[in-house]
C-alpha cells in the first residue's frame, strides 16, 4: 500500500544531495548537452560523433587498427567495427591488411574523407564558440587546470 510522505521531498533532499553531487550532476548535464549539440551539427553529414572521432584519429595517426582505434574512443571492439562498417559504406576508409600479419585489419582515410574533415572542422569550431561565448581566456585556464587535476585524481578509473 502507498503511503503519503510526511515530509516535503526538496527538504529531505536539500541534506543529502551535496554541492559535489551538484557539481558533477552538472558536469554530466554539460557533457550530455555538447554530445547532443555536436550529434544535431553533424547530421548534414551523415555522421555521428562517434564516426567524426574515428576520422579525426585516423587523420592524426592513419593506419590504426581497429583495436588501437577502440581504445582511443574507448569502445568495444565490435562498436567500432560497426561504426567503421558504415565509414565503408560511405567511401571515407578502407580496411587493409597488415603487413606483418593478414588478420589484422588497419584502417585509413580515403581521399573523400580528406574532403570532408575541414568541413566537418568548422562544424566542430562552431559547436566549441558556442560553447564558450562568454567565458575570459583565464577563467578557460583555470578550468582546464581545474579538469585536468580532477582527471589525474581519478587515474585510469
Amino acid at each position: 500500500m502507498a503511503t503519503k510522505l510526511d515530509h516535503d521531498p526538496d527538504e529531505k533532499a536539500a541534506p543529502f544531495l551535496t554541492d559535489q553531487d551538484r557539481l558533477v550532476f552538472l558536469l554530466e548535464e554539460l557533457t550530455r548537452r555538447l554530445r547532443r549539440t555536436f550529434d544535431s551539427s553533424l547530421e548534414q553529414f551523415g555522421l555521428t560523433r562517434t564516426q567524426w572521432r574515428a576520422l579525426a584519429y585516423l587523420y592524426r595517426t592513419p593506419g590504426m587498427t581497429q583495436t588501437e582505434l577502440a581504445g582511443q574512443l574507448e569502445l568495444e571492439r565490435a562498436s567500432i567495427g560497426q561504426a567503421i562498417d558504415r565509414l565503408e559504406e560511405l567511401g571515407l576508409v578502407e580496411r587493409r591488411s597488415a603487413k606483418n600479419d593478414r588478420r589484422v585489419w588497419q584502417v585509413h582515410l580515403r581521399s573523400a574523407a580528406i574532403d570532408l574533415l575541414p568541413k566537418m572542422r568548422v562544424e566542430a569550431d562552431q559547436v566549441y564558440a558556442r560553447l564558450l561565448t562568454g567565458i575570459k581566456d583565464e577563467d578557460l585556464e583555470a578550468f582546464k587546470s581545474t579538469l585536468a587535476a580532477m582527471q589525474r585524481s581519478l587515474g585510469d578509473a
